[in-house]
């Protein structure tokens, strides 16, 4: 094969995959979105219906691109994996933009900022700071950052990995967990509904949720950022904001 057929090949290549990556953007296109609803108040479900910060922003965008949602149910563990795999083209569920996650899945622009947090029961005055985790049982969903981070930071902590994250507010809720960390909104959604428990002041971490997108979509993390600048200048981001964070 001459290097000139090669190169008319590989041209080839490109506009095709070009082509398929434009078709996913076009509008009227199902846009399909993974996530965890089991997360509040970033996403959850509620009378059978799946509701929250996260929810309602993507369904927004949506609308903003001219594409109908259709979301994927799947554990937090399996949102970049899917992607990867694609199962679906977005995944938004409360994931942290980091470095390692790049390496797979290309982000939206930041559209929240969150971080890291440690909840204990009222009362817990063994657990005043973050070095006190030392020696304690810290329960864990599996598959978030909280996992890692606490390996290496704070080695000595005893972790209790869970599937969901309603079980590990439940074993701190039941004592049998001295604390969990999780993100900063989720945290302080359940101790100001459930009562009983508290987010310690300091954070662990101060970073930015992001929408994970496939690497070969680059067009559709284009469009849903023009999406997201768009909600943002017209209002429509600033009210769903102060509707799930109205201290914020």
């Amino acid at each position: 094969m001459t290097i000139r057929r090669q190169l008319l090949i590989a041209g080839l290549g490109t506009v095709i995959a070009s082509a398929a990556g434009l078709a996913h953007a076009q509008a009227g296109t199902p846009l399909k979105v993974g996530t965890d609803a089991t997360f509040p108040p970033m996403e959850f479900v509620e009378s059978n219906k799946r509701t929250g910060f996260d929810i309602e922003l993507v369904e927004a965008m949506g609308k903003a691109m001219g594409r109908p949602i259709e979301w994927v149910d799947i554990d937090f563990k399996g949102l970049i994996p899917g992607l990867v795999s694609r199962r679906f083209d977005m995944a938004v569920s409360a994931i942290y933009i980091t470095d390692e996650r790049k390496k797979v899945v290309d982000f939206t622009e930041p559209y929240y900022a969150g971080g890291l947090v440690v909840m204990v029961k009222d009362g817990n005055g063994a657990i005043a700071k973050p070095a006190d985790l030392a020696g304690k049982k810290v329960s864990v969903q599996v598959g978030t950052k909280s996992v890692n981070f606490l390996k290496e930071k704070y080695p000595q902590a005893q972790l209790v990995e869970v599937e969901k994250n309603q079980e590990m507010f439940n074993l701190v809720d039941i004592g049998r967990a001295d604390a969990c960390v999780t993100g900063k909104p989720a945290a302080y959604q359940y101790a100001r509904t459930k009562g009983g428990l508290k987010v310690l002041p300091e954070q662990l971490t101060t970073e930015e949720y992001g929408m994970a997108v496939r690497k070969d979509l680059p067009e559709l993390t284009k469009t849903a950022n023009e999406a997201l600048a768009r909600l943002k200048a017209d209002g429509t981001y600033a009210k769903i904001v102060a509707k799930w964070f109205p201290s914020k």
